[in-house]
């Protein structure tokens, strides 16, 4: 077991997540390195500043772009748009650790009956345009679907996305736009065996991904584990334990805390840096509303003595903050929230709400403006506007 203090946890997650010190990731091999350490990064489609998944990266990859981000997922297929902790951005190459889950849509979902008739013919109408959207698509009298009616049209084609037979091909601001996967994705990535031999190998497997995924986390109900199906209390714990038993994970005890956490075994050497007197450059950075760093938000406060909610869902007379603020990182602590917006060529800053707790000194004003600067270049704006 390791015995370590919170602000060495602090220390241990954001290098690991590449946030303090010197830029970890670089370009788009940094943008890979990035996802293959951590699983998975979240997608959301709502886009106020950034979409979520290019907010991840921002902040952490060094000459990071929206426009690299859609080369990598859309030109060269190194990554794919699929379900892992909601919908998100994986490796393609880790395409066949969900063969379970394409398994199990095939023959699960509503619609199933009405999508089933009509499957080979999209998939005909596709192969011969190269990619459609719903709109496209003569299908488009309403059927139940998950959250309201659709047409049958954006019901078949999610569904065919679910089973794996059709991919994401490109994306034009939300509107998505289907291509088949055996005409966009390699096949030896079609045709990869999944490892996991059973269900248990899997859940197995998914867990350790969200531990990875985080960098420290507690066996205990987590929104880290959000879309693992099957997973309960009993199959968690037991999951921890052969965990250790396989000594895939090390036990971490953080002063303070009343449960334990748990890392990667391969992440020792960053634990040692984290507790060593080597001392970290201190970076300002805008995080991302569904971060990997701030999956788990009980230890999010727990660890860092910040509270964070997104309140994009929240009425507008029941907000605290803003409607899409992002948490507001200065070395090893979270100082406050920003709320930004991108209107044509000028970034719009709404507010900026400090912790009760920092003395906001020239340092910090300085450091500040520098973010927003960057945060606007991110989003191809020549201008920023201060509006509060």
């Amino acid at each position: 077991m390791e015995k370590i203090t919170k602000e060495q946890a602090r220390i241990f997650l954001l290098l690991k997540h590449g946030l303090i010190g010197e830029y970890k990731f670089c370009g788009e091999e940094g943008v890979l390195q990035y996802v293959k350490q951590v699983g998975c990064v979240q997608y959301d489609p709502i886009d106020v500043c950034g979409k979520n998944s290019e907010l991840v990266f921002q902040s952490r990859i060094k000459g990071f772009s929206k426009a690299m981000l859609e080369k990598i997922l859309y030109e060269k297929r190194q990554l794919v748009d699929y379900f892992d902790k909601n919908m998100a951005i994986i490796l393609a190459n880790d395409w066949k650790y969900f063969k379970r889950l394409r398994e199990h849509h095939q023959i699960n979902g509503r619609g199933k009956a009405e999508v089933d008739q009509i499957e080979n013919s999209i998939k005909e109408i596709i192969k011969e345009k190269g990619y459609v959207a719903a709109k496209d698509l003569p299908y488009q009298e309403k059927v139940s679907w998950y959250w309201s009616a659709t047409s049958l049209a954006r019901a078949a084609l999610e569904t065919m996305y679910f089973r794996g037979s059709l991919i994401i091909h490109h994306k034009k601001g939300t509107n998505k736009y289907y291509g088949v996967t055996e005409d966009n994705l390699p096949d030896d990535v079609i045709n990869a065996v999944d490892p996991n031999k059973t269900e248990y190998d899997y859940l197995k497997w998914r867990v350790f991904r969200r531990i990875k995924g985080v960098g420290l986390l507690w066996n205990k109900p987590s929104d880290a584990y959000l879309y693992i199906q099957g997973l309960n209390a009993s199959v968690r714990k037991q999951i921890f334990n052969d965990l250790l038993a396989d000594g895939k994970i090390i036990e971490v005890n953080v002063e303070g805390l009343n449960s334990s956490l748990y890392c990667d075994i391969n992440d020792l050497d960053i634990m040692r840096l984290a507790c060593s007197d080597v001392s970290h450059k201190k970076r300002f950075e805008f995080i991302a509303p569904l971060d990997n760093l701030i999956w788990d938000r009980n230890l999010l406060q727990d660890l860092f003595d910040f509270e964070y909610r997104w309140e994009v869902y929240v009425p507008a007379k029941k907000r605290k903050y803003g409607h899409y603020t992002l948490p507001f990182l200065y070395g090893d602590k979270f100082i406050g929230r920003v709320e930004m917006a991108k209107s044509r060529n000028t970034l719009v800053v709404k507010n900026i709400w400090y912790e009760g707790w920092l003395k906001v000194t020239s340092e910090v004003t300085k450091g500040t403006e520098g973010c927003i600067h960057r945060f606007a270049n991110f989003n191809d704006c020549q201008l920023v506007k201060y509006d509060f």
